[in-house]
């Protein structure tokens, strides 16, 4: 065999396997990077759902003649809000999704006074497509939380490839960039004050 030989032997197998390399980086991180991308999508479609859902429940309240105008303008703002809010799945950043996380926040806590309010009205109680959209309701919200834990659980093994070594080396080149996870929304720490006014 000949001398000059051995070194392109050596460099022609140092090529493959870095090709081989590269090409396994990129196709696990786009394969991830997918999955990531569809749990975004069922976060979204769940909230879409509550929008929705919202919308129907806001018509149905309205319905009672005396019931406070302005818890109902809050929830319309507050929906209002939240649907302005999209997020590119693939460029997320942790500012991005914690702005949407306060709208959609906002959202819940306008909503959480909408049904406190309704306590104080009997016949809105018992009206039947009320009851039906606050059930529904409180299915989507698990369905939401589900969601979101769903996302959080395809955001780690992606995260966990794009930034162990070497695999960084290569993220930084071909922007593959570490996703935020959901966080609980603000102020979820504190506890719920529950109040029963039997007046």
């Amino acid at each position: 065999m000949k001398k000059w030989l051995i070194p392109v032997i050596i460099i022609g197998l140092l090529g493959f396997a870095l090709y081989s390399w590269g090409k396994n980086f990129n196709n696990d991180a786009v394969t991830l990077n997918e999955n990531v991308k569809e749990a975004w999508g069922n976060v979204q479609t769940s909230y879409q759902r509550r929008n929705d859902l919202i919308g129907n429940l806001v018509k149905t309240v309205q319905g009672a003649a005396d019931f406070e105008k302005g818890t109902l303008e809050a929830v319309i703002k507050a929906r209002s809000e939240a649907t302005k809010t999209t997020i590119d799945p693939s460029n997320i950043t942790p500012e991005q999704l914690k702005a949407f996380n306060q709208a959609q926040g906002g959202l819940s806590s306008a909503l959480s006074r909408l049904l406190v309010t309704v306590e104080k009205y009997p016949d809105l109680k018992t009206n039947q497509n009320f009851l039906k959209l606050q059930d529904e309701l409180t299915s989507t919200e698990n369905t939401i939380q589900t969601a979101r834990t769903r996302y959080n659980e395809k955001i780690k093994p992606y995260n966990i490839h794009v930034n162990t070594f070497p695999n960084s080396i290569l993220a930084g080149f071909l922007n593959f960039d570490e996703k935020p996870y959901f966080d609980a929304e603000a102020g979820a720490e504190k506890p719920v004050d529950v109040e029963f006014d039997f007046k």
